[in-house]
């Protein structure tokens, strides 16, 4: 990939980014909510087929991101919940 095209595309990524999420956070700092719907946002852009190439790229990298962020928020949620079942099976053995 030539260094205009590596350019080009960060830049879409870049604005894909911070057209999508209202405040720009960087996804780790977003809650299962805010998480959820900026991926139901992106994937509404994608499938409206409106974006160029680079811009679909950059969607479908946020997405990947809003994705992972969306797994670890229910992935913790359900830790929570298996230690809260666990502690009150053996509270209620005792």
């Amino acid at each position: 990939m030539s260094d205009q095209n590596n350019t080009e595309h960060k830049r879409a990524a870049q604005n894909i980014e911070f057209s999508v999420s209202a405040q720009g956070a960087p996804v780790e700092e977003l809650s299962y909510e805010q998480a959820r719907a900026e991926l139901m946002q992106v994937v509404s852009r994608m499938e409206s087929g409106s974006s160029n190439l680079e811009e679909t790229i950059a969607l479908w990298e946020r997405g990947e991101q809003l994705a992972t962020r969306c797994e670890a928020w229910l992935d913790g949620a359900r830790q929570r919940l298996t230690a809260a079942k666990e502690a009150r099976s053996s509270s209620d053995t005792e």
